[in-house]
């Protein structure tokens, strides 16, 4: 099984993401890029990021510049077309269904044992259902897509 996991990063409770920190994710998620996809990248990196302020900040915004990372438009309001809403935080949810954790810690080791146990086929599903996503919106010229 070939992991799919590129990076994965936890913050201490009470901390906040703001455009700063999100722009320095963004830099070590190019460094684990190169480093996972070594030789392999021939046509750069599409991303995807909804609208949240710190995501759209100039200085995260001139991160994924500086990382050439192409960036796929995101309507506003369209939790329907963010693979982690629809599709890998609710497989992660049934994961993590019926288990009790005493601590952040443990919950962080759950969170990454449900990725290790991941394979590509994960991703590919949710960015298949992504593109299904995308030709129902536009077939309904931008109109709210659920399912």
């Amino acid at each position: 099984m070939q992991r799919a996991l590129c990076s994965l990063t936890t913050f201490k409770k009470g901390h906040t993401i703001n455009g700063e920190y999100f722009a320095n994710l963004l830099k070590q998620l190019q460094k684990a890029i190169k480093s996972k996809r070594h030789g392999k990248l021939t046509k750069g990196v599409l991303f995807h990021q909804d609208n949240a302020p710190p995501h759209k900040s100039m200085v995260a915004m001139a991160a994924v510049r500086n990382c050439s990372f192409e960036l796929v438009d995101h309507p506003p309001y369209s939790p329907n077309l963010a693979p982690s809403d629809y599709f890998l935080f609710p497989s992660m949810k049934k994961h993590l269904a019926g288990k009790q954790y005493q601590t952040d810690d443990e919950v962080i080791s759950a969170v990454e044992d449900f990725f290790e146990g991941q394979d590509e086929r994960l991703y590919t599903t949710g960015i298949q259902a992504l593109q299904q996503r995308w030709k129902k919106r536009v077939d309904r010229r931008g109109d709210y897509v659920e399912k």
